[in-house]
């Protein structure tokens, strides 16, 4: 039995979490925090130029970063993966996705992807155009339109994974133990860590038997069971959303074609306008006679205008229709209920109890701060020599 008493130095952590290449990679936990729905600060002018819904990009922003989840899931090569209110919460790696395109027929993400060091991994933007005939398609039936999105950016968190060394990888387990103690005794645990350029790294690990240690593993566990019982809140969410987010892709794909093909038609519109202009400019020349002209680019130019406005009429179908009037009201009232309050709920650890409300932000950080309460009640006095 050792006697060993005290923090590992940096040295004798690196050796102790060294992986040998044959054996598998620790698999690490992923924190998707909800994505930022990329809605301009000036949005209520931008509106119908960015062709950005607000209410419904908000919930979109809950909606993407479950189908992250569920696609990384999905490949068995990572822990826990947890959709969260933000960043603040704990795990080994964290995808921060943002969304840039969503209108039915096209869609694009960007995700930056870091580790608790705070490391950046990588960043990529990952867009997909759904087919035209998708909908029509019987083997399409119930399956999310905007899937190959996702399962590109799981599949491509994967081979950065792959590529990573085992070794290092283990080292980001320790980090994430250190960074969450320290959250709740700087004073205690921030002697493990230090940061350098923007990076943390280990300068060693405190003794097993470190009763601040125990606590906060204690403190951990009911952390995680807090973030793994949120995933109910957003997993409901999506299911009410599901339905009428269905209706709305498939009416918004045949609107963004709509509209497309009378950009098109608008383009040769205009081109075989400046082509007439240019002839019937040189006709008025030859003949004298410029009035036909001038009638000929006229009705051009109003025919290209009507058609884009037909279309943009058409784009506002969906929310005025009467057979999906129903669907734009439920996806309405979700985006606007994304930053609401959940419902109050009374937590309890270890005999001590605390009401939590506001939204799930809100009440997550509640939440940290009642474990910090419990961790200052509870500490002990000294540490362990």
């Amino acid at each position: 039995m050792s006697t060993r008493v005290g923090p590992r130095v940096s040295s004798e952590v690196m050796m102790a979490t060294k992986v040998d290449p044959k054996s598998a990679k620790p698999k690490l936990d992923v924190v998707i925090p909800v994505f930022d729905p990329g809605i301009p600060e000036d949005d209520f002018e931008l509106d119908d130029e960015e062709e950005i819904w607000p209410e419904l990009r908000r919930a979109e922003a809950v909606r993407f970063a479950l189908n992250l989840k569920e696609k990384l899931e999905e490949t068995g090569k990572f822990g826990a993966v947890r959709v969260t209110p933000n960043a603040e919460a704990n795990g080994d790696l964290y995808v921060l996705g943002r969304i840039v395109e969503s209108n039915g027929l096209d869609v694009e993400i960007s995700v930056d992807v870091y580790d608790i060091s705070g490391a950046k991994w990588y960043d990529e933007d990952y867009d997909h155009e759904v087919p035209e005939k998708f909908f029509k398609s019987i083997r399409n039936k119930g399956v999310d339109p905007y899937d190959p999105v996702f399962i590109e950016a799981a599949n491509d968190l994967v081979e950065h994974l792959d590529d990573a060394d085992g070794t290092e990888l283990a080292l980001l387990k320790p980090v994430t133990e250190m960074r969450f103690g320290a959250n709740f005794s700087e004073e205690a645990f921030s002697e493990y860590i230090r940061e350098e350029d923007g990076e943390i790294e280990l300068t060693g690990l405190p003794s097993e038997d470190d009763p601040m240690l125990r606590r906060i593993r204690a403190i951990w566990v009911r952390d995680q069971l807090y973030v793994d019982n949120l995933q109910q809140h957003y997993e409901a969410f999506d299911a009410n959303m599901g339905p009428s987010y269905a209706v709305w892709q498939q009416q918004n794909q045949e609107t963004q074609i709509a509209l497309n093909e009378a950009r098109v038609k608008q383009t040769t519109q205009i081109v075989g306008g400046v082509l007439l202009a240019i002839l019937g400019v040189g006709l008025a020349v030859a003949s004298g006679n410029s009035g036909n002209y001038g009638r000929s680019s006229g009705a051009l130019a109003g025919a290209a205008v009507a058609g884009v406005g037909s279309a943009v009429l058409f784009s506002e179908g969906f929310k005025t229709g009467n057979e999906t009037k129903f669907h734009a009201n439920t996806l309405e009232e979700l985006g606007e209920s994304v930053d609401a309050e959940l419902a109050p709920q009374v937590v309890e650890f270890e005999g001590e109890t605390k009401k939590l409300t506001g939204n799930a932000a809100k009440q997550f950080a509640e939440w940290r701060e009642f474990l910090k309460q419990i961790y200052e009640q509870e500490k002990t006095p000294e540490k362990q020599l």
